[in-house]
């Protein structure tokens, strides 16, 4: 069992030096090889690593290809049964990765699963106790494209006693911590790479999904997330990535009967999120709103033939919330993920 895991790094020096004594430490394990695939980085990554890592494994590029198509060129380049996908703000703990490898090992029909993952820092709880954002104990999104997680719904994050740390189906695993069967991924033509970065590792479990494959979460693995290490959650560019994606992940994987409906919503629901980031003065955030729903009535296009004709589409996928997770949250006051179900 060959596994590689990759980090796709930009610019991310300071979280080399900080995290990965412990991924060495914790990964000595026959047939895994850690790579470092360095995406364009203009700081100081590439010393760093030669200095301080000579024994890695280095891939360089000469620009920044994004999340998607810089793994997509990294993992080409990789002969393993298994790719873990690991941000380099990223701590791994103690034996993180053989969890993972024996579900996967044990449970051919999933093609993909995440750790448990907490935060790396956080205000309100004492350090690591609290389920990160992008991930916790695994992902889902509502009926109108939404993501959300078991510990995370919108903006609240839940402290981690426990109460998710069965092994379960979800909808989605955190590119934070992504282990996926690495002919599945080619098979499924590995990220998109239109979206650059963000939703795409969504946008790929969805085709597992209409492919017949299923993606779990195994909380017995534990990683703590910085989060925001290249995009703050403030950043326009983010919001519009995220808004744009998402737009297009819908648009290529949801039945044709149920595409118009959902559209149709989602338009005033991004034009009301719109109007809420402007009431909270974030107006830069804002036009990025109306600047991803243009970009994605321009790109939809590439996918029409390829994706819409082609691709086989799923009616009924049960990790897909059948509510709006907005008016839940929102109106119905439900924060946490066992109120939903």
């Amino acid at each position: 069992m060959k596994v590689a895991v990759v980090i796709l790094n930009w610019n991310g020096a300071e979280y080399l030096r900080k995290f990965l004594p412990a991924l060495i430490r914790y990964t000595q394990l026959p047939e895994v090889e850690i790579v470092i695939a360095d995406n364009g980085s203009t700081d100081d990554s590439l010393e760093v690593l030669s200095a301080e890592f000579p024994s890695l494994r280095v891939i360089e590029f000469d620009k920044n290809y994004g999340f998607a198509d810089g793994y997509n060129q990294a993992l080409a380049h990789l002969d393993s049964e298994y790719y873990l996908l690991l941000n380099s703000d990223v701590e791994v703990t103690e034996n993180w990765l053989m969890p993972m490898l024996d579900f996967m090992q044990n449970n051919p029909q999933f093609a993909v699963c995440q750790p448990k993952i907490r935060a790396f820092h956080n205000k309100e709880y004492f350090a690591k106790e609290v389920f990160e954002y992008a991930g916790a104990s695994g992902g889902f999104i509502d009926k109108f494209g939404y993501p959300f997680c078991r510990g995370r719904i919108l903006g609240t994050t839940e402290k981690d006693t426990g109460q998710y740390d069965d092994i379960v189906p979800v909808f989605w695993a955190s590119g934070a911590c992504f282990l996926v069967r690495a002919d599945v991924f080619w098979e499924m033509e590995g990220f998109d790479t239109d979206f650059f970065a963000h939703m795409e590792e969504i946008d790929l479990c969805w085709r597992l999904h209409n492919g017949g494959y299923k993606i779990a979460c195994v909380p017995q693995s534990v990683v703590y997330h910085v989060g925001g290490g290249t995009l703050n959650a403030e950043s326009p560019y983010k919001t519009y990535l995220n808004f744009r994606n998402n737009l297009l992940m819908l648009y290529k994987n949801l039945p044709a009967e149920k595409l118009r409906k959902t559209m149709f919503a989602r338009f005033f629901l991004d034009y009301l999120a719109s109007f809420h980031l402007m009431l909270g003065g974030k107006f830069a955030n804002a036009r990025s709103v109306f600047r991803a729903r243009r970009d994605y009535k321009t790109m939809r296009n590439n996918y029409y033939y390829i994706n819409r004709n082609e691709n086989k589409q799923i009616q009924s996928i049960p990790e897909i919330y059948p509510k709006s997770i907005v008016f839940e949250y929102y109106l119905r006051g439900k924060k946490r993920f066992k109120e939903l179900f």
